[in-house]
């Protein structure tokens, strides 16, 4: 019988629904319930009820007798477990008097109810066993509302519930089950709710998902809800991504079903953005209640918001959002290599690679005898940085060195470019093939990471080369060689672009090795499913990989190579079988015939300043065509390198160490030398697995904010009280809500779709025709370009990568804009303005 200290239902805002009468969600819908908050109307039928079922039919010995032969690594056993308890429930009524007390309870709410299982370990700070037990939607009459009842009793009992409860050491004669029992919000629209952006661990904003129907449609993850970002301060919409809502959750005369969401709403934004601010405000006052952030599920009815739950988020990442620089007086910008670095370092990368750069950084400031920073390359929050701090004092340092510099270095420097890049070129192909030699499987540990500094510092070395001659080469001899032909060009010649275009490099290349491997297929009749089958064409592209599959995405040995992911180059072979493919070949030839026909123009223009035109024209075609050949072998050491990390990975797996080989570049370069040392002497590693899982979600918080160019954010661009702002990316005059201004690095005027790709495991997701927006592009990045009717990146200049390959293409292209990334969406119309440097957003 029930008591007053031990009743088997209480109302819902009865300040007796504790966790150990009502449960986790129960005791949280009391609480905000007792505050006011919008929670339907119920009761909480206790876990006074649950025990008094199980001991009226002597069932608590049988329950437990099930669940010890329950191993959580073995899921058989817990769904045997799992299905011998369910029958044992089944089998058995519930007690009179339980049915009677849900029975008067539930007379005083309305006929469609909501009954949700509700245990006494779950909704808890440290963990939230979400999912782990039933929900029932749309119940109607007493006798279906006590039938649920008992079903909610037994999903204490479930297969994952068994499971979850034993990996994390919960004695099951510990736990109880309480069933909370509410009016049915009829919703039009339903969600979850986050009080700090999960993401990027934003304590300042709210996150909300969003579809039509019930909310079980998200829950179950049958539909790919509406996503906003909401500022709590000012409830105002900073990011809003509208799905393609497909399928919703509706009640029937029985329960719920899926069905489809009708044609006008699929693409129709779910909240309006004072919707959208009134949840961030309830948001804020749950919050504020619990003292902690919360994951909350909302619906909403005739424009009317209920709460239906609130638990802590258990597994929310540090604010990814801390830009303070390591020198607090500091200045930094990403800038250079850092193009080709355009996400979160790896934790190796960032301790291994990065060292390697600024040492070589500074052996060739040294080597010029220009003063130069201590600590050239910074890592804050997760991404690479140069130091710009020039004090008085280093200024004052550089300028006693700058006419030395200015009369013979830069000169000299300039004019060896080319020498000096091939040389360092062979000093690195040379550091590669002797360590490529070295046999993985019998070298030691120790020997293995003694290789991989080794190529690294090489690689860096390589690209100083780059950085010193090339680079600057390329961008000064083309800049001289315009004004020059300015002076002496006609109305109607040629622009001075057409003269340095149609040369071949090693993107090219790969480009037109890839479309001869589609038209090889396309003589064959041959579609992509049967080439992935096919043996000449397996030894084609392998080919193909050997001699094109080194050229990184991202310059961090972290992230996989072409030659191993090989999921972008067959999407880019999928386009190339097509029709609509255009033939890199004739575009390049038609760049040569353009090219000779104006050379042939210069040649017939008489005087010094035609002379000076040809002279400069001659020193722009030796070094621009070597800019794309030399970044694109930046990375040709990284398979040895990766090879290499990989068979220590895989030994500190076998030492328990590591979960997964891959795991190695998550360690930082001290705990490797140490995890190196500990395998090559015997003895056990450290368990760095712990580690490894908290900085891989440190990363994927990091990755969703994109790096400020200049930092501190706030006067970072104003150097000796001058303010550079104008010349960074994303700061240009006329930029306001619909309109971004970047640098132009391609003419032309198109409109087309935005695209927004991070990544190659993105490349799929490109079509003809689109504008490909992303933070940076390296070479291996050139076989979106033949999709792409435009280009807008986060990062670059006129001489990144993104410039080069987009006017060989003849697309327009904007560079720099800061944050297009975050500004633009899939599938919105912008115009992009290759000339005025700016992407205008199509207002529909």
């Amino acid at each position: 019988m029930s008591t007053p200290d031990d009743p088997l239902v209480l109302p819902l805002d009865d300040p007796r629904a504790t966790l150990e009468q009502a449960g986790g969600k129960g005791a949280s819908l009391a609480r905000m319930a007792a505050k006011g908050l919008p929670v339907p109307p119920g009761f909480h039928v206790t876990t006074a009820a649950y025990r008094r079922f199980v001991a009226v039919h002597d069932l608590r010995e049988r329950i437990l007798q099930a669940v010890s032969a329950a191993v959580p690594d073995r899921p058989e056993t817990c769904d045997a477990a799992a299905e011998k308890i369910a029958a044992l429930c089944a089998e058995q009524p519930v007690p009179d008097d339980v049915a009677r007390a849900v029975g008067a309870a539930y007379a005083r709410l309305g006929e469609a109810v909501a009954v949700r299982s509700s245990a006494t370990a779950e909704d808890l700070p440290e963990m939230s066993f979400a999912g782990q037990q039933e929900t029932y939607l749309n119940i109607r009459g007493e006798s279906a509302l006590i039938d649920a009842v008992k079903r909610c009793w037994g999903s204490l009992w479930t297969a994952r519930a068994i499971g979850y409860r034993a990996r994390h050491g919960i004695d099951p004669d510990d736990v109880s089950l309480a069933v909370v029992v509410q009016e049915l919000v009829p919703a039009d629209a339903a969600g979850v709710l986050f009080t700090a952006n999960p993401l990027t661990g934003a304590r300042d904003e709210v996150m909300v998902n969003a579809a039509w129907g019930l909310g079980e449609a998200i829950v179950s993850g049958q539909v790919t809800p509406d996503t906003l970002v909401v500022k709590k301060a000012v409830g105002s919409i900073v990011q809003e991504d509208v799905s393609d809502k497909q399928v919703m959750t509706v009640r029937t005369a029985g329960g719920t079903h899926e069905e489809p969401v009708p044609e006008e709403l699929r693409h129709r934004p779910v909240l309006r953005p004072q919707d959208a601010a009134e949840l961030a405000l309830l948001a804020v006052g749950i919050e504020e209640l619990y003292g902690q952030p919360m994951d909350i599920e909302w619906a909403r009815h005739d424009d009317r918001v209920y709460i239906l739950q609130a638990r802590p988020i258990t597994a929310l990442p540090e604010p990814a959002n801390d830009w303070t620089p390591p020198d607090p007086g500091g200045k930094y910008v990403r800038g250079s290599v850092m193009e080709l670095l355009p996400e979160p370092l790896s934790p190796l990368f960032a301790t291994l690679g990065i060292p390697a750069w600024a040492r070589a950084t500074r052996a060739y400031y040294e080597s010029i005898r220009l003063p130069n920073f201590d600590e050239p390359i910074a890592v804050i929050n997760g991404y690479g940085y140069y130091n710009v701090n020039y004090t008085p004092g280093l200024l004052a340092r550089m300028a006693l060195a700058q006419p030395r510099f200015l009369a013979v270095t830069l000169p000299q420097g300039l004019r060896t470019a080319p020498r000096r890049w091939r040389t360092a070129h062979a000093s690195y192909a040379a550091v590669i093939e002797r360590r490529r030699a070295v046999d993985t499987t019998s070298a030691s540990a120790a020997e293995l990471l003694a290789a991989v500094r080794e190529i690294v510092d090489e690689a860096a070395r390589y690209y100083l080369a780059i950085q010193s001659g090339v680079l600057p080469a390329a961008y000064i001899s083309e800049s001289l060689f315009t004004k020059a032909y300015r002076l002496v060009a006609r109305r109607d010649d040629r622009p001075a672009l057409t003269f340095l275009l149609g040369f071949d490099s090693k993107p090219v290349r790969a480009e037109k090795s890839l479309y001869d491997l589609a038209r090889w297929a396309r003589e064959r009749h041959l579609a992509l499913p049967e080439l992935l089958e096919d043996d000449e064409f397996q030894r084609r592209f392998a080919a193909h990989l050997t001699e094109f599959g080194d050229t990184v995405y991202d310059l961090d040995f972290a992230k996989p190579l072409p030659a191993e992911d090989t999921a972008p180059l067959l999407q880019t072979l999928r386009f190339f079988l097509t029709d609509e493919a255009p033939d890199p070949h004739a575009r390049q030839r038609a760049a040569q015939e353009a090219r000779e026909n104006a050379m042939r123009g210069l040649q017939e223009r008489h005087g010094l300043r035609a002379s000076l035109a040809r002279r400069l024209l001659r020193w722009a075609q030796t070094v621009a065509p070597l800019r794309e050949d030399a970044l694109a072998d930046v990375g040709m050491g990284w398979p040895t390198v990766r090879r290499a990390l990989h068979e220590i990975g895989r030994r500190l797996v076998t030492a328990g160490a590591l979960a997964d080989e891959d795991d190695v570049f998550w360690l930082r370069n001290d705990e490797l030398q140490e995890a190196v040392a500990a395998l090559d002497s015997g003895r056990a590693p450290a368990d760095h697995r712990t580690h490894v899982t908290e900085r891989r979600a440190t990363w994927k918080a990091q990755r969703r904010v994109p790096p400020p160019h200049a930092l501190p954010v706030e006067g970072g661009t104003k150097i000796l009280g001058i303010d550079f702002s104008r010349l960074m990316p994303g700061h240009g005059d006329g930029e306001s809500e619909h309109v971004i201004k970047g640098v132009p690095g391609g003419p032309g005027r198109v409109t087309a779709p935005a695209r927004v790709i991070h990544g190659p495991d993105e490349f799929h997701r490109m079509r003809q025709g689109d504008v490909l927006v992303t933070r940076i592009t390296t070479p291996a990045w050139t076989s979106l370009f033949a999709l792409a009717s435009a280009i807008v990146t986060d990062v670059g200049g006129p001489l990144s990568h993104s410039s080069i390959v987009a006017r060989e293409y003849r697309i327009p292209a904007i560079l720099g804009t800061g944050a297009a990334t975050e500004r633009l969406r899939d599938g919105e119309p912008i115009t992009v303005d290759g000339d005025a440097g700016t992407v205008t957003l199509e207002v529909r």
